[in-house]
């Protein structure tokens, strides 16, 4: 009898704008990236799950029979599991698996995320269940699985870009609404810097900052919204507040509106690469001069990258290290020869689909 098998993996993904806006319910616009986690498994005759990471010289096994409990920080294939379990899902067999990818590390292209929702989408292959096929169900299961169940802060933007592909535009406001955009996109250069970051720390200081800031507004102006006030109307009253919380939640409200721009650039029947370009360097200098989140070797890789021809550059992700990316329009080959001259980790990239079963 031949063996059962089965493969899946999911994208990474660049933020386009909006860096630190999910977990605000504001909007951002990303993309998913043809860098992606596979896991190829064989079906087991028991219950048990053997996993090889090779790319982190790891191993996993444990069984399905009961309740998992976490022995590590960030324990996500055993989060994934209790999570389906706890919905109902039956998961029949165990199987022999080999996670592998060509995402970066802790570089802020979603690494995790898109393991959690690979993962997500291999265990209700197995299971035969439905919501296999349901890209934004399986997003919000990977939230829950990588984010809620640690209590973590992060938010749902990597998950949804990771499941559904291709460009999107996420509110996240009161009601989630996720829309698909159009592709005119050209060629990326992603480049790592090599820098190791603190992606959980870096997101609960902002969002500690920002929310003491947004509720400060609130008690001096009634009725102010992050998703709607323009930063003009309340100038006064954000000079008032604390260094730390002035900048980071002018920021924020920059952000927003580049975002918006960035969807109308979208939404134009002509799309203008040179004008999306601009605004991707903008939005990297809000990063590095409101939320701080650069660092001299993002902003050489940043300089570099525009001097060797690319329309715009930006820091990709939570910041203080990891990538940068460069939209490269035609001059992919040259930028990244520029960046790797000054020891950049550098991948030629370009937009890419969601999860998905590969036969």
């Amino acid at each position: 009898m031949e063996e059962e098998e089965l493969r899946v993996s999911a994208p990474g993904r660049i933020c386009l704008f909006g860096e630190h806006q999910d977990y605000f319910g504001l909007s951002i616009i990303a993309a998913a990236i043809n860098l992606r986690i596979s896991i190829s498994g064989t079906k087991r005759k028991d219950r048990t799950f053997k996993i090889n990471l090779p790319d982190i010289e790891d191993t996993e096994e444990f069984s399905v029979e009961k309740k998992l409990d976490y022995t590590k920080e960030r324990d996500y294939l055993k989060s994934s599991v209790n999570l389906l379990k706890r919905k109902g899902i039956d998961l029949p067999a165990g199987w022999d698996c080999i996670i592998q990818g060509t995402i970066p590390i802790n570089a802020g292209s979603a690494s995790s995320s898109a393991l959690v929702v690979a993962w997500i989408k291999f265990l209700l292959e197995t299971a035969k269940d439905e919501r296999a096929k349901m890209a934004g169900e399986i997003a919000e299961l990977g939230f829950l699985a990588e984010v809620a169940e640690f209590r973590e802060p992060g938010g749902k933007m990597d998950h949804y870009t990771s499941s559904l592909g291709g460009v999107i535009s996420i509110d996240f406001g009161e009601e989630l609404k996720v829309r698909k955009l159009k592709n005119p996109l050209k060629e990326f250069v992603l480049a790592d810097s090599l820098e190791k970051k603190d992606t959980t720390g870096m997101l609960g200081y902002i969002k500690n900052y920002v929310l003491q800031g947004l509720a400060n507004l609130r008690k001096k102006r009634e009725g102010f919204s992050l998703k709607s006030s323009s930063i003009q109307e309340v100038k006064d009253e954000i000079e008032k507040l604390s260094p730390d919380t002035r900048r980071l939640l002018r920021g924020t409200l920059l952000t927003r509106d580049l975002a918006a721009e960035g969807k109308t650039l979208f939404e134009a029947d002509v799309f203008d690469h040179t004008r999306f370009g601009a605004l991707l360097t903008s939005q990297h200098e809000v990063l590095r001069d409101h939320l701080r989140i650069s660092t001299p070797k993002i902003e050489q890789m940043i300089e570099t990258a525009l001097k060797a021809g690319a329309l715009g550059a930006k820091t990709n992700g939570s910041g203080g290290g990891g990538c940068i990316f460069a939209y490269a329009y035609d001059q992919a080959e040259r930028i990244a020869e520029a960046l790797k001259k000054i020891g950049a980790k550098v991948y030629i990239v370009h937009i890419d689909d969601g999860v998905r079963k590969e036969d």
